[in-house]
């Protein structure tokens, strides 16, 4: 009997803790971001012979009639279609561009990854005032040996800063309290149950 305590004490002293994630994360004034692995739609107003649909290159640049090599990554709609017009204008007067992003998947470091003990772990583009729940029902939730009320959140845009999140508590009993808010560059680490 004086064993497993003595074990249970060693268990939970080995447990680190960190502070309860914060319920709102997300910033008003977020802008998306395009990264490679992206597509986008480039309309030229009165050319349609100049307007296409080109992905974004891994490394981050587009390629589409007159613009050769231009970097797209890390820029909004907006900035890449002034871009856009510059390289234009050498060839036609007053270029007016349209940029729409089509498909998503977001820069590198704005993915939000879900490593350790869920049930389909992966990386996922995020999406304004995306939710702990919203990521469990993307990776399929947790598995059964997954000790979910021992999960973290590494938030990088914090500087690496670590807070706990509550997952059994959210999807197994449906305590919507412990639903939490995720920042872009998240990264949600479910650890392995002991017992």
């Amino acid at each position: 009997m004086v064993a497993i305590a003595l074990l249970a004490v060693a268990a939970a002293g080995c447990a680190t803790q960190f502070p309860p994630a914060p319920p709102a994360a997300a910033s008003a004034d977020y802008n998306y971001l395009i990264g490679p692995g992206d597509s986008v739609s480039i309309q030229v107003w009165r050319n349609p012979e100049l307007s296409s649909s080109v992905p974004v290159r891994p490394d981050g640049k587009i390629t589409a009639p007159l613009v050769e090599d231009l970097p797209a990554m890390g820029k909004d709609p907006s900035t890449l279609a002034r871009d856009i017009e510059k390289e234009l204008a050498k060839y036609i007067r007053d270029p007016v561009v349209t940029v729409i992003v089509t498909g998503f998947v977001g820069p590198y470091s704005e993915q939000i990854r879900v490593v350790g003990e869920a049930a389909k772990p992966q990386t996922l583009p995020y999406r304004q005032k995306m939710t702990l729940l919203d990521l469990m029902i993307a990776v399929g939730g947790i598995t059964d040996f997954a000790d979910g009320n021992r999960a973290t959140i590494l938030r990088t845009s914090e500087g690496n800063k670590q807070y706990s999140v509550r997952i059994k508590d959210l999807i197994k009993d449906g305590d919507v309290s412990a639903n939490v808010e995720m920042r872009p560059g998240d990264v949600l680490i479910i650890p392995q149950s002991w017992f």
